[in-house]
């Protein structure tokens, strides 16, 4: 019998499993987890809307518990259980219980490694303050949610313009706190171009927000009983109760990379496109690992549920015996503020750049229904093209209610090589409820100019 060891019990790793359970049962395959924290398959995005209140329990957002896999697909989840090292000659990984300190050791004929990510931190004196807190696992919403019920915070400030801390700083908001949101970067969402960049920022000022930008996080100060008490900036200090932190994360690849598995410029584990690394018996899949943009064809790593469960998912039917391919990312993502929800997909500009493709940004003004029908709100849609061809190389979207989800069509017609010619003459739904006759999307694809020649 073959032995299949899993390192990371989220979405990449048990996709992995139970992929190549559904194809191998038990009798020919056996299957082990090895997951450092105590929940299995959860929905980490999920994180800022639970702290809201928007979610009413930690409980919903866990897909599927230890105890299921388990029992119905015969896969030995280990929880509270670390990976410390890889022995990829040996083929063995040994692990420490973090309850007791007890150390095992585990063989594998295949090992997936679905690490996931870890918190890029500022280098600042203070962080281990009590009430400094990041917002990664379910453990660590927990953490948040507690300190909002023990010490009824009125001032929060949130590190970092990105994802969740946008996400964090609405939820705050919603919880009644008054926050500052400080960023080094002159925009919140730096994947965005600054002109709709200034939109985002916009939305956090009018929900009164405190929103610092281009100011760098010096350090963090706490009381006479540890707890925090202010942040300090070169702008001087600001007050707060509680201090999230959103500054980014990076791939977590430090275990395979101590074990000799290849790294790559991402910082992602290199990985074939059947997510094979170049290393005999050992697969990576999730956030961790490095895969191809499909724009540019160079090496990239994305923390994104949708990529870390499907590459979960390639990798688990080869090793269930079917043949399988990932075939890259364009790195689309999607979020909101209260109503003003913002999505992007592809290349920005200066991405564009970098990969040496002269591109230029073209952006319609819209609404997400037609004119006369109720409720309709303004949408800004900005596409990147490469000058002088018209192909799309990226999109991005802010706008009310219905705009967001209309970065699909440009993912898709990205994912095929369109370009902005083509994308006119799609034929997309209409309705005034739904869309102006004339969907933003194809707006935006009418004013790009014309491929030459």
């Amino acid at each position: 019998m073959r032995h299949l060891l899993v390192i990371g019990g989220d979405a990449a790793g048990m996709s992995a499993a139970s992929q190549a359970r559904r194809l191998r049962g038990p009798d020919e395959l056996a299957i082990t987890v090895l997951e450092r924290g105590g929940t299995t398959s959860y929905a980490a995005c999920g994180i800022p809307y639970w702290v809201a209140g928007l979610v009413e329990s930690r409980a919903r957002l866990v897909a599927r518990r230890a105890e299921e896999f388990r029992t119905r697909q015969a896969i030995d989840v280990h929880l509270g259980t670390e990976a410390v090292a890889i022995d990829t000659a040996a083929r063995s990984v040994r692990a420490r219980d973090l309850a007791t300190g007890a150390e095992t050791e585990h063989a594998y004929d295949d090992l997936v490694v679905a690490t996931g990510t870890m918190p890029v931190l500022p280098p600042v004196p203070g962080l281990d303050a009590d009430g400094v807190l990041p917002v990664r696992t379910l453990d660590d919403g927990q953490a948040v949610l507690d300190a909002l019920s023990d010490r009824a915070p009125r001032r929060a400030v949130v590190v970092g313009g990105g994802y969740i801390g946008i996400e964090m700083a609405e939820a705050l908001r919603l919880r009644g706190l008054d926050v500052a949101l400080v960023d080094l970067a002159p925009q919140p969402m730096t994947t965005l171009e600054p002109e709709l960049g200034d939109r985002v920022a916009a939305a956090l000022r009018a929900d009164g927000v405190d929103l610092r930008l281009g100011t760098p996080l010096t350090g963090v100060e706490a009381g006479a009983d540890g707890r925090v008490r202010a942040v300090s900036t070169p702008d001087g200090a600001i007050d707060a109760d509680l201090v999230v932190l959103g500054t980014g994360v990076r791939p977590g690849s430090d275990l395979a990379a101590a074990a000799g598995v290849p790294v790559g410029p991402s910082g992602g584990i290199v990985t074939d496109p059947r997510m094979r690394t170049p290393v005999d018996g050992v697969w990576a899949a999730g956030d961790c690992a490095e895969t191809v943009h499909r724009v540019t064809g160079g090496p990239v790593s994305f923390a994104l549920g949708t990529v870390a469960n499907k590459q979960g998912r390639v990798a688990g039917l080869n090793l269930g015996g079917i043949p399988a391919e990932f075939p890259g990312v364009l790195g689309t993502a999607i979020t909101k503020y209260h109503d003003l929800e913002i999505a992007r997909t592809g290349l920005s500009l200066r991405e564009a750049a970098t990969a040496g493709l002269d591109a230029i940004a073209t952006t319609a003004e819209s609404r997400t229904r037609a004119n006369y029908y109720p409720d309709h709100a303004p949408i800004a849609v900005l596409l990147i093209t490469e000058r002088g061809t018209g192909r799309l190389l990226g999109g991005q979207i802010v706008g009310g209610p219905g705009a967001g989800k209309r970065i699909d069509t440009i993912a898709v017609a990205l994912w095929h090589g369109m370009t902005a010619s083509a994308m006119v003459d799609l034929d997309l739904a209409y309705a005034p409820p739904f869309s102006p006759v004339w969907d933003p999307v194809q707006t935006a694809a009418r004013i790009v100019p014309e491929p030459e020649g």
